[in-house]
């Protein structure tokens, strides 16, 4: 099994930027890529700040710290990412988007590398079917935030292979995280659990069951939630939501899976959540 040393992560939003700060902080050399020039400036900034908030609070060294920013480095270019040792791409939660990257990915990384997906839902057996290492290609789906949330939920696809296997799962213990393992079932064990519930939250509303404030305080002090099922679809976002959903009534041809319609008119609307300022909740602007 050889060792991961250098990690590519494709994507500059919330999960891959935090993905890239986990890394870079347990001393991983990254490469962060995003096509997108602004979202590579802004994934950046980002990270540079919360680095410098934990060592602010006495969480990191000062030189740790310094090393973990030489560690991280951003590019445009996905051709830099030839010499790592492994891509975790957290991109859209979409198989077609998410597809057509890893075949650009399979004609640009070395032999040995693997090709990781932080899907939350989607089929790796499908995905690896589009490249030529099939073998070399897995699920390690981060919670988010990914510094601080303890999981790490891995999902081997069809030919996924032991050496794939273990390699993954050694880096995700390196990086500090507790680690599941799911068969390759649509929304894995997550969100199999967890969508549904958010889907049941948003019919209680729809249907005039309670208010949204009273479906949230339900299950923060009535189970223990540290927020509520509607709070949290915000804040991973409802187009993300709606999307696992989707992947879940199609994969598992259940209709207890169908999207709310209250759910899917919110993403209609451009009510995404926290990061448009808008979803169940109105939220001030940053």
């Amino acid at each position: 099994m050889a060792e991961i040393r250098s990690i590519g992560v494709v994507g500059g939003g919330q999960m891959g930027s935090g993905i890239a700060q986990l890394a870079a902080v347990n001393g991983f050399e990254i490469w962060l890529h995003d096509a997108d020039s602004t979202a590579l400036s802004n994934a950046h900034e980002s990270i540079s700040s919360r680095i410098q908030s934990i060592v602010s609070k006495g969480h990191l060294t000062k030189e740790k710290g310094a090393e973990a920013l030489r560690n991280l480095r951003c590019t445009s270019n996905l051709e830099d990412f030839r010499s790592v040792d492994i891509v975790i791409e957290a991109i859209v939660e979409s198989e077609e988007v998410k597809k057509k990257l890893f075949v650009r990915l399979d004609n640009i990384v070395k032999g040995s590398a693997i090709l990781a997906s932080n899907t939350s839902s989607i089929s790796i057996t499908r995905l690896a079917s589009a490249t030529s290492r099939p073998d070399q290609v897995i699920g390690m789906h981060f919670m988010n935030p990914p510094p601080v949330m303890k999981l790490v939920e891995i999902i081997r696809g069809a030919s996924t292979s032991d050496d794939t296997f273990n390699a993954t799962k050694f880096l995700a213990e390196r990086l500090g995280k507790k680690i599941i393992c799911s068969q390759d079932f649509s929304g894995f064990i997550v969100n199999r659990i967890l969508m549904p519930m958010i889907n049941e939250a948003f019919h209680a509303l729809y249907t005039g069951v309670a208010t949204k404030e009273d479906i949230d305080a339900g299950m923060k002090f009535g189970t223990n939630h540290p927020m509520g099922p509607l709070e949290l679809a915000d804040h991973i976002g409802l187009d993300v939501c709606l999307s696992i959903m989707k992947v879940l009534h199609a994969g598992l041809g259940d209709s207890k899976y169908a999207p709310c319609p209250l759910l899917a008119q919110y993403v209609d609307a451009g009510r995404l959540g926290r990061k448009k300022g808008i979803g169940v909740y109105q939220y001030s602007k940053m």
